[in-house]
């Protein structure tokens, strides 16, 4: 075990993270893609933010996160650079299903993005694992 109390912050935001991944598959059997797709992104977000919060990194904006996460990961090395390109990929695709009244995401689409969001979650809990030095059950 660990004596970082942010731990249960971090894992807290990892089961949000999944929550959204189940909701996202969830609307997706129900083809509601733009849905998905914004759950989705927000599985990232919340994935994400857990991982900044293992450098005791927090911030208020989207773009903070996704940025921060980009540099202190992505350009680091740690995570392979795919992973920033469907971020951004994920992060424009809910901007078109949320907001978007004459776009809409088509269902091909939204099934390759729940396969590369899976990958997302799956390594950052690796990392998270490694990090603080737990078993993997530890986040389930």
């Amino acid at each position: 075990m660990t004596d970082n109390p942010d731990i249960e912050v971090v894992k807290l935001m990892l089961k949000k993270g999944r929550e959204k991944l189940e909701t996202a598959r969830l609307n997706f059997e129900n083809e509601r893609y733009d849905d998905s797709v914004s759950r989705l992104y927000y599985a990232i977000f919340h994935t994400i933010s857990a991982v900044l919060m293992s450098k005791k990194l927090h911030f208020s904006s989207h773009k903070g996160t996704i940025s921060s996460f980009n540099k202190e990961f992505i350009k680091a090395g740690i995570f392979p650079d795919h992973f920033s390109k469907t971020i951004q990929k994920i992060f424009i695709e809910r901007h078109t299903g949320d907001y978007d009244f004459g776009g809409t995401i088509e269902a091909d689409i939204a099934k390759e993005d729940i396969k590369k969001v899976e990958e997302i979650i799956e390594a950052c809990e690796n990392y998270l694992t490694k990090f603080y030095n737990l078993s993997k059950e530890y986040w389930q």
